[in-house]
């Protein structure tokens, strides 16, 4: 049976996280995971994941400046500094909640100067998440939603995870990102099985529950019980009301 990990960073964002929490183990799911937890205290968090017995997969490193339009900072030639500051932030905290992984996330920016600062980045980051054995992930997202985002496909991704050659150092295979850039999920899924450390699932194209969209999450969830995927799949798509109006799937993708 294939289990499903909330995504709170979408689901159930009228309430705190500590109620998004309870809020999920009500509505059977057997995880959670979250985008920038930061500015609630990990007691809180902590307390809700041991009240409600779900684990907490992982969580995301800061993205920067907001404001500004930053999408994370690992990739940013000159922001070295504060993208390890951000790393040790997410795996402070992700050490407090007793979360399993932390997202790397890259930010806009193109080149070798880019590669070589991401690089150098994840390779620190890998060597600090070792020592809780925490799992590092990286995403590529589509040229749609982040146009000018550095980390922009699968193929990407492997390269520098081969590169590195970390073994808390893997993908993280969305496949609504896949779906709208590369295309062919299942057969993505079985190519790069190896690589893959976390799966998470939305309609496609518009990000909304799986259910419904052109990508057939039955048959993409077939292929993950034939490949022995035992984890989590991370739901995180854009509820269009509700977020308990939008959870038919649930049981008919178990």
């Amino acid at each position: 049976m294939i289990t499903f990990s909330a995504n709170l960073g979408f689901l159930w964002t009228d309430r705190t996280l500590p109620d998004a929490i309870r809020s999920a183990a009500a509505a059977g799911f057997d995880a959670v995971e979250c985008h920038w937890p930061y500015e609630v205290p990990s007691a809180m968090v902590r307390d809700a994941l041991d009240e409600t017995g779900l684990p907490m997969l992982g969580l995301n490193t800061a993205r920067g400046d907001v404001a500004a339009g930053e999408n994370g900072l690992a990739a940013l030639v000159g922001r070295e500094a504060e993208a390890q500051r951000g790393i040790d932030q997410a795996l402070r905290y992700t050490r407090e909640i007793g979360a399993q992984a932390v997202h790397v996330m890259a930010g806009y920016a193109e080149g070798q100067a880019a590669d070589r600062t991401f690089t150098e980045n994840l390779e620190r980051a890998c060597v600090k998440a070792a020592r809780d054995a925490t799992t590092i992930l990286i995403e590529p997202l589509n040229r749609h939603d982040a146009p000018g985002y550095f980390l922009k496909t699968t193929d990407q991704a492997i390269d520098l995870i081969d590169r590195i050659d970390a073994p808390n150092l893997k993908l993280m295979f969305d496949c609504y990102h896949v779906g709208r850039t590369e295309g062919d999920v299942t057969t993505r899924l079985k190519t790069l099985r190896p690589y893959i450390g976390h799966v998470q699932i939305a309609g496609v194209p518009d990000r909304g529950p799986p259910d419904r969209g052109e990508l057939d999450y039955c048959a993409v969830m077939q292929t993950l019980r034939t490949l022995g995927w035992d984890r989590p799949v991370g739901a995180e798509y854009k509820p269009d009301g509700p977020t308990e109006a939008t959870l038919a799937w649930l049981e008919k993708l178990r």
